[in-house]
């Protein structure tokens, strides 16, 4: 939060950057279809109001503006926010109503005069507001920033961002601040045989050999899981192609083969994907045994079906490589 030094006589009436940490969702809302959302609270506030870029779970939505405008645009992303959760809550059993919750990002040095002496600033702030405000006690990584989370009504909220920016006024941030920057999300990760490979769109790139040697140790630590349970690092769904246009419904059974770390899994598919799998005179489903690690078996087509039978047999992490690429085809 960057005051710029604008004064005006009566008070509060100063120029303010304000910072919000959003969820990806929070900010599709705030946008709107086509941007009309934003675009009107652009016009009806009066304020700057910009979103980064890039491909992250969150998002930094920057508000910019004299104070009056400021508190415009809070008001109308919290009524915005409070919208969004009555219209969740008429497709939910839920009773009560969730407050609305927002994220300032605030320089860590201005938040000891955001709790106050004892933490007497911020117990001042909530049985004033009827808000709950929270100053996280780590900094967000890469950053010398803290997220101040504010819940309650829009009305509780609005009354808690104006005595917020008072207490940033008065007490201007110490130092360089380095503010915190999302990163994009990271790609997921599989084992399989003795091998990591990042998912990137719908293939699998071997990744580099430090991470490889870290779960080669790691597997001579842990054992594997029993058939049935699901390790952090094999979930139980896989990332869909963006080729994949149609929902493609894979049917998956269990059986316990002779060896002790291996199982087989049966998918079913239907007969007019089963080329796409396969491939021209059997390239495809040659490329997944050889990255997967795992055997894979297609049964002939039966007369009067519709699906084709594939089984898959290998260790945990074999199939679960091996169930990707054949989704991902």
């Amino acid at each position: 939060m960057e005051p710029a030094k604008v004064q005006s006589e009566g008070g509060l009436n100063v120029t303010l950057t304000i910072r919000l940490l959003m969820h990806g969702k929070e900010v599709g809302s705030i946008i709107g279809k086509k941007g009309e959302t934003v675009k009107k609270m652009r016009e009806e506030s009066g304020a700057r109001i910009n979103i980064s870029e890039g491909n992250c779970p969150e998002r930094i939505v920057t508000i910019t503006g004299p104070t009056d405008a400021i508190f415009k645009a809070f008001a109308m992303i919290a009524y915005k926010f409070e919208e969004d959760i009555i219209n969740s809550m008429s497709n939910s059993p839920a009773t009560s109503k969730p407050p609305v919750t927002l994220r300032l990002v605030v320089p860590a040095s201005q938040c000891g005069s955001l709790i106050g002496k004892g933490g007497s600033k911020i117990k001042e702030m909530r049985e004033s507001t009827g808000a709950q405000v929270q100053v996280a006690g780590d900094m967000l990584p890469n950053s010398t920033e803290r997220a101040v989370t504010i819940s309650g009504t829009p009305e509780a909220i609005i009354q808690c961002v104006k005595q917020i920016c008072v207490v940033m006024l008065e007490s201007p941030p110490k130092g360089a601040t380095i503010p915190y920057r999302p990163k994009p999300a990271a790609a997921p990760v599989i084992f399989a045989g003795g091998q990591a490979y990042t998912i990137q769109g719908q293939y699998a790139i071997p990744h580099p050999d430090q991470l490889t040697k870290l779960h080669q140790l790691a597997m001579q630590q842990t054992p594997f899981t029993s058939l049935g349970q699901t390790t952090p690092a094999f979930p139980g769904t896989y990332p869909r192609s963006p080729l994949l246009k149609d929902t493609l419904l894979l049917t998956c059974s269990t059986r316990v083969d002779a060896s002790p770390q291996a199982s087989t899994h049966e998918l079913t598919i239907p007969n007019d994907l089963i080329g796409c799998i396969i491939g021209r005179q059997g390239t495809k489903i040659n490329e997944i045994r050889q990255m997967s690690g795992a055997q894979i078996k297609i049964a002939n087509a039966m007369e009067g079906s519709s699906e084709r039978q594939i089984t898959i047999t290998g260790t945990p992490a074999n199939i679960s490589l091996a169930q990707y690429l054949i989704n991902a085809r």
